[in-house]
């Protein structure tokens, strides 16, 4: 009884988790999809007597609009799978005799082709059925119908493309690119997580077609396992484990007062703020090698040192200020922002000081991979029961 049920329970449609937003910009999306494509193809096509719509194409509008990150709605599906359905129809339609048996091998072998060349795109089923059902339009006018599938997909497309983009859907959704071999080393996050190569097995294993990119699936995983994270380590933010006295500089800051600063304080790295406060750049120990020129070793500390020191000249080619050397692009965090949110900047991006911003955009401290580190064992060790839970976490100057 309790099988049969758990069956039934099957039927039952699940919740859907967009928010309305979503909801009607998909809507508003098919509206000038069909508009444009019904008046552009019957302006086109000017044929009175003849349709210039296919049923289909709500279908493709639905993929378009409604689920554009799908494999089944990206611009080959669409203009692939309805050309080659359209021309599996007519095939059908003009070596087999009887409708039933031509509509579903027209549907069958459709399905087939979209498979063998990658453009799987549910509406094209409905594509190869509508032209085994038209009967003497698509043998009698075989060059209209595929004229006709083409500008309705066509114009659909081009609506697609501009209106998911400027409604902040990409489009095309493009996936990671293929890779035949393993030469680079797994990222760190892989390392301990589940890899790339996992997700592969798991879908071959799987072998179904979902209606999900691999890259999404896979982005969809690696988020779930950061809410994990979050949920078993508590809500510990970067407020709790920055630095607080931060040494920062100004755009106008002399370099040769900006690099005692580095070495005096132990630290890689200075914020550059403006006098609200505010970051507009970071200067690393790294920038100051880098301008020097210090790529061979011969010579390291005079060029250093020539680098650093003031010219007192009128105009120089020389940077003077750590405005000029500075790393313009900076990215910042919020005090709020969850630690486990760090783990991919700091491990993957190469960066090992990230500025902590207040609600108001000023910099009120910083984070290391020192303090990541240190929060993330404590928290390990207050989970396990190794640490009293009444213990707190402080952030270090790193």
């Amino acid at each position: 009884m309790s099988a049969t049920l758990n069956w039934l329970k099957g039927f039952k449609p699940q919740q859907n988790p967009v928010n309305h937003q979503e909801k009607f910009r998909a809507c508003l999306g098919a509206l000038l999809g069909m508009l444009a494509s019904g008046f552009l193809s019957a302006w086109l096509l000017g044929a009175e007597s003849l349709p210039f719509l296919m049923a289909p194409l709500g279908a493709s509008a639905v993929l378009l609009y409604a689920v554009p990150a799908s494999p089944l709605a990206q611009p080959w599906s669409l203009i692939g799978g309805n050309l080659l359905s359209a021309l599996v129809g007519v095939a059908s339609l003009h070596w087999i005799a009887s409708i039933p048996i031509a509509a579903a091998v027209a549907v069958s072998v459709a399905i087939g082709v979209m498979f063998v060349l990658r453009c799987l795109h549910p509406p094209g089923g409905a594509v190869a059925l509508t032209a085994v059902l038209s009967g003497s339009l698509a043998l009698e006018h075989t060059a209209y119908f595929m004229l006709l599938v083409a500008i309705n997909s066509g114009v659909l497309l081009v609506v697609a493309l501009v209106y998911n983009n400027a409604s902040r859907r990409r489009y095309p959704h493009q996936s990671r690119p293929e890779t035949t071999h393993q030469t680079k080393d797994m990222r760190p996050a892989h390392r301990v997580g589940f890899t790339t190569a996992d997700v592969d097995t798991v879908l071959r294993e799987y072998n179904q077609v979902l209606d999900i990119a691999r890259v999404d699936l896979e982005n969809l995983m690696l988020r779930t396992e950061m809410q994990a994270y979050k949920r078993r380590f508590g809500e510990i933010t970067c407020g709790d484990i920055m630095s607080r006295d931060v040494v920062s500089v100004e755009y106008g800051t002399l370099l040769e007062e900006a690099w005692p600063l580095l070495l005096n304080h132990h630290i890689k790295a200075l914020p550059v703020i403006d006098r609200a406060h505010r970051v507009i750049g970071i200067i690393t120990r790294f920038d100051f090698m880098k301008h020097a020129n210090l790529e061979a070793y011969p010579g390291f500390e005079e060029k250093l040192r020539k680098f650093i020191r003031r010219t007192f000249l009128v105009e120089t080619d020389k940077p003077e200020v750590v405005g000029q050397i500075m790393t313009s692009k900076v990215l910042t965090v919020s005090e709020d922002t969850h630690i486990v949110q760090l783990v991919p900047l700091l491990s993957e991006r190469g960066i090992h000081h990230v500025p902590v911003l207040d609600h108001e955009r000023r910099l009120v401290g910083i984070v290391t991979q020192t303090d990541l580190i240190a929060a993330l064992y404590r928290g390990r060790l207050e989970e396990t029961g190794a640490l009293g839970s009444d213990s707190t976490v402080s952030g270090s100057s790193g």
